[in-house]
């Protein structure tokens, strides 16, 4: 969430996509390692085109001028990540959940767009490390301190970082506001993705982190 909230700030000053593709490689090979690491399995092929192909898609976009939507596709690539990961020969993908991840990633773009004019949305900023906190009253998750506390930090970095980058020129609402609303939009898509957690409750128990 730091690195997606921080590409879609620059993204939204106009910084060329050439400049700001190295950071959206780092981003999602993080988001990807997150997911499929810690189910201690290496992503199939066609897992892993899957995983990658929307994202070098939304890349030439950028580049052809059209839109930095590669930067709003960092915000459900985790739960997207997800859905792949229960992806498998005998568990081919339920298209319901499918219509319902695309859904999810639509409403968070609208969050995300209109959030200028509705600064309320940007209170899921705040939010980032407080759930982690909110979580320890999960036994498995209480059990594991060092994910806590890693998520507890990271949640805290995402505030700092979206203060202290500079409002981009020309932008008539401040970083944190659109850092905020990329937040909720993220914090959106997730929640209402818990029903694929629940569909591989066997796999994610091994512990990806979302």
């Amino acid at each position: 969430m730091v690195a997606a909230l921080t590409l879609l700030v620059f993204g939204l000053s106009q910084v060329p996509a050439t400049e700001l593709l190295p950071g959206y490689v780092a981003a999602y090979l993080l988001i990807g390692a997150c997911i499929f690491v810690p189910l201690q399995t290496f992503p199939s092929l066609r897992q892993t085109v899957a995983f990658l192909l929307p994202g070098a898609l939304l890349v030439i976009l950028a580049w052809l001028d059209v839109g930095f939507w590669a930067g709003g596709w960092l915000l459900g690539l985790p739960a997207w990540g997800l859905l792949l990961s229960r992806w498998t020969r005998g568990n081919p993908l339920d298209l319901v959940q499918l219509l319902k991840f695309l859904g999810l990633l639509m409403l968070g773009l609208v969050i995300f767009t209109f959030n200028a004019i509705f600064p309320p949305f940007s209170l899921g900023l705040f939010l980032l490390p407080i759930i982690p906190f909110l979580r320890l009253a999960h036994p498995e998750y209480r059990a594991r301190p060092l994910q806590a506390a890693v998520e507890a930090l990271l949640g805290l970095a995402a505030v700092v970082v979206a203060f202290a980058i500079p409002t981009p020129e020309g932008s008539w609402s401040s970083s944190w506001i659109h850092a905020g609303g990329a937040a909720t939009a993220g914090l959106t898509i997730a929640i209402g993705t818990r029903g694929f957690r629940r569909s591989v409750h066997l796999q994610i128990n091994n512990g990806a982190i979302v």
